[in-house]
């Protein structure tokens, strides 16, 4: 009979391990395409289809992309990387504080506080009223704070904090309370250390949403050199566009068969490459639990 069941136990076993395998091959296919068609040739992506091998490869896009605007590409870089660290962290102190915050129950105000913020995820004042604020009032703009500030509190993110920190058993913070701590190491020494998962997770979600921004840059840099990265392929992307519609001259890249094509997916591996280390440096978190532990009955 045990060996029946563990011979049961390792089909099940195996069966589980060959079906998350192939859910990540599924998965892993989507990358390897882009990879394939940024090297393909536009002339064979146009009359075959896209592959999952390269078709005549070639590296004109990334040609073109790099050619003449590889220091700034660089430098986007840079900037992209600059308003990725700020931001998160910005955007983790106020959004775990306030978390925190309103997971007290004694807090005074508490549900008139959590009742303005569930407002603005309702009812908005609109992009015009929005814009007007950031300039006028916070002069956001061609300035770096434009890229940082306007997107640096999520009222989502909070109440899935506030969630995480109410399920703390309130014996620890009168623990902590009658050693003499006060809210704010409470906060930072058993608050934060208990919700790591949501923490990793909220900073994950506040890093990706930075990492892709553009719309920020659209509508409050003019000036080149504070472009992001997301934003500088954008503009690179539809000045291929343009020149393959014949709407303007192709200039200095006349003698380079342009990847209308290609350079969708050329931009994609560029964009995606450093981001996606992120995650498996950030998964094994996820299965962790935040009071492992924490409270002995």
């Amino acid at each position: 009979m045990r060996k029946s069941r563990l011979f049961s136990d390792r089909i099940v076993t195996s069966l589980a391990h060959a079906f998350i395998g192939l859910f990540g091959l599924l998965c892993l296919y989507p990358l390897v395409l882009t990879l394939s068609v940024s090297l393909s040739s536009e002339s064979e992506i146009v009359r075959h289809g896209y592959s999952a091998l390269p078709q005549m490869a070639t590296f004109n896009t990334y040609i073109y992309i790099f050619a003449n605007s590889g220091m700034k590409i660089l430098k986007s870089y840079g900037i992209t990387i600059f308003i990725t660290a700020v931001g998160t962290m910005g955007a983790m102190l106020i959004t775990s504080m306030i978390a925190f915050a309103l997971s007290i129950q004694s807090l005074k105000y508490r549900n008139i506080i959590a009742f303005i913020c569930n407002f603005t995820i309702v009812f908005s004042a609109g992009l015009i009223p929005w814009y007007v604020v950031c300039v006028n009032f916070y002069g956001l703009k061609n300035n770096i704070l434009a890229l940082i500030l306007p997107s640096i509190f999520s009222v989502w993110n909070m109440f899935l904090m506030r969630t995480y920190f109410s399920s703390i058993s309130p014996s620890l913070y009168e623990a902590a309370k009658i050693d003499g701590a006060t809210y704010l190491r409470i906060y930072w020494k058993i608050a934060i250390p208990l919700s790591k998962t949501a923490v990793l997770t909220v900073g994950l979600m506040y890093a990706l949403q930075y990492w892709n921004d553009w719309w920020n840059a659209l509508i409050f840099i003019n000036n080149k050199d504070l472009f992001p990265l997301q934003y500088y392929l954008y503009t690179i992307l539809s000045n291929v566009n343009a020149i393959s519609s014949g709407r303007i001259p192709s200039g200095a890249a006349a003698g380079i068969s342009l990847p209308s094509e290609t350079v969708k997916m050329a931009v994609t591996v560029i964009t995606i490459g450093p981001i996606i280390f992120l995650y498996p440096m950030v998964q094994r978190y996820f299965v962790q639990g935040i009071m492992t532990g924490a409270v002995k009955e």
